[in-house]
């Protein structure tokens, strides 16, 4: 055995901190809807289910908090503040940052970037096909990025950054469908070639489109309702 192959490398989950690990779980339990909105969180019990003290749990709800997942009453406790209405608010915001990102990206992409997006086509095409859903995701939200940096907008990207968290646990969430696998590669498609052909205007009304779309679909899959306005 070589001297390299000694000790076995630290896995990833071993790295991160101990506070942000429980955030991520707790997080994510939250927007898939594990969670009821207005349930009064017992922290002794989560801080059991987690295999965790309360200190890193009481961190957690407190960075849970400045995100608006929860609140915190004096003497009474934490409750959980996302149900379907914020779900729909984050969704419309994730539409609204990404449609324009899209139609800049639509304006600014190099012959690189185009080339890149329709590989990641291709390459989602082929994760459809297998059913590889975890791929699929990684190769999903690869292709969102590879937008964001074609656009050069710095400043909406930010903004934008303050949405992954319900980004990727949507994804998780909607592309366990087969259905919905089809649907999502079909309107990628149409966002690579209007950028691809510099049509702004169909880039962002495209992307809006997907964003609405799927963010509609996961509340009804999570919440079992429709958004407001609209007939179940």
């Amino acid at each position: 055995m070589s001297q390299s192959e000694r000790v076995v490398p630290v896995q990833p989950i071993f790295l991160a901190n101990l506070r942000d690990h429980v955030h991520h779980n707790l997080r994510n339990a939250i927007v898939a809807g594990q969670f009821t909105d207005g349930e009064r969180l017992n922290e002794r019990d989560l801080a059991r289910e987690l295999g965790v003290s309360t200190t890193p749990l009481k961190e957690a709800l407190r960075q849970l908090e400045t995100e608006g997942l929860v609140r915190t009453e004096a003497r009474r406790g934490v409750y959980v503040t996302f149900g379907a209405q914020q779900a729909e608010e984050m969704s419309l915001a994730r539409a609204a940052l990404e449609s324009m990102i899209a139609r800049m990206a639509a304006k600014r992409a190099s012959e690189k970037d185009v080339a890149m997006l329709r590989q990641l086509v291709r390459n989602m095409d082929e994760a459809t096909t297998a059913g590889d859903i975890e791929h699929l995701i990684e190769l999903n939200e690869a292709f969102h990025s590879q937008i964001h940096d074609a656009s050069g907008c710095d400043y909406l990207r930010r903004l934008q950054s303050k949405q992954q968290m319900y980004n990727h646990t949507t994804r998780v969430a909607l592309l366990g469908e087969a259905e919905e696998r089809g649907r999502a590669l079909i309107e990628h498609r149409a966002i690579a070639e209007a950028i691809a052909m510099g049509d702004q205007d169909a880039a962002e009304r495209i992307m809006r489109d997907h964003i609405v779309r799927s963010g509609q679909r996961h509340i009804q899959t999570v919440f079992g309702i429709a958004p407001a306005g609209e007939k179940t």
